[in-house]
């Protein structure tokens, strides 16, 4: 089903339906175990900080199971280590998983697309050499905090092309490892060309890295057997500011704003400015398009509720953006306010119109 030209109401329907379904089958007895099994088997978290753009999922390009990568996500994967609310989410999640015993793997990713670079990065103007050169900033603020032996924090560049879903690892020597180069029966042959090419990456990090790597050679087989001319495309119908949208496996469906610029108007602006766009130019429909924002919560009572407060404002914020600076788009703006049970991966509802 093309979701992209349904009605505006059969797209928050269908979205709904895909947030129930992944709860159920994030919160599966099965699903669970083998999460935990997983854990057990490649202990390295992995984190990773990347675009908004809803192409670059990381979990489905690996093949990974849902909820082992943690994303961070804000306008073109620009982030600041000195911004107060992102230092103090990163440290966090580092120290809590350094407190269980163990490493901590940081994927510090750019996308561009080979065949279109209009395709690629509108967070950069699609200049992908200044997206990359940021990502190295990134790294070197990374390594000002958590130390530049990489002994339990290792800050990966990654590129990542989304015309192919294809992983591009990035080495302190300015050598590249770019897996769109290599088959699924290339997978043996992995382990050697990442030592190589990252010599200083700690033993387990890098026997947890393996699996989404020859989980990418497959992802990129795949993809190379259907067609993906729309799919590659810009049509983007929501907006999601917060956190926890990992159900959201379709490519070019929402333009995902993390909460940590310290400027939070201009990644709004600028995702509504793509909303714009793709009406103006016949890419989705111009009936309407949603604003969804989430906060999520680990425990009831005092956590979900300022969970619930943060959501409204979040989501207040965002519309008065976008009014001001889209006044015409706003009128076919539909809210859904929400937060979300971080145990179970449900999103609830709080307001909506």
């Amino acid at each position: 089903m093309d979701i992209h030209r349904k009605s505006i109401n059969e797209r928050i329907n269908w979205l709904v339906e895909l947030a129930n379904r992944h709860s159920e089958t994030f919160s599966d007895a099965e699903a669970w175990l083998a999460r935990r099994r997983y854990l057990v088997e490649h202990p390295t978290a992995i984190a990773a900080l990347k675009c908004m753009d809803g192409r670059v999922n990381l979990s489905v390009a690996t093949h990974t199971p849902p909820g082992i990568i943690q994303p961070f996500r804000n306008l073109g994967g620009m982030f600041d280590l000195g911004w107060p609310h992102l230092g103090e989410v990163l440290a966090h999640y580092v120290q809590r998983m350094v407190g269980q015993g163990r490493r901590v793997l940081i994927l510090i990713t750019y996308h561009y697309s080979k065949g279109d670079p209009q395709r690629g990065c509108a967070g950069f103007d699609y200049d992908t050499a200044a997206a990359t050169d940021h990502t190295y900033a990134i790294k070197r603020q990374i390594e000002h905090i958590f130390g530049s032996g990489h002994g339990t924090v290792y800050p990966l560049v990654c590129g990542f092309e989304t015309d192919e879903d294809a992983l591009i690892l990035h080495g302190d020597n300015k050598e590249k490892l770019d897996l769109s180069t290599l088959a699924p029966s290339d997978g043996p042959s992995l382990a050697p060309r990442l030592a190589a090419l990252l010599p200083d990456m700690p033993d387990q990090i890098r026997e947890d890295l393996l699996p989404l790597l020859e989980g990418n050679l497959e992802r990129i087989a795949q993809v190379r057997q259907v067609s993906r001319a729309l799919d590659i495309e810009h049509r983007e119908w929501m907006i999601c500011l917060g956190r926890g949208f990992d159900f959201l496996h379709t490519p070019n469906t929402a333009l995902i704003v993390g909460p940590y610029s310290p400027n939070l108007a201009e990644p709004i602006s600028k995702a509504a400015g793509i909303i714009s766009n793709n009406m103006e130019t016949g890419r989705i429909p111009d009936d309407g398009f949603l604003l969804l924002a989430s906060v999520p919560y680990d425990e009831i009572g005092v956590d979900r509720a300022r969970a619930e407060l943060k959501s409204r404002f979040l989501s207040g914020f965002a519309a008065s953006v976008i009014r001001r600076d889209f006044p015409q788009l706003a009128e076919k703006m539909f809210m859904r306010t929400s937060v979300l049970d971080w145990r179970t991966r449900s999103l609830e509802t709080i307001d909506g119109n």
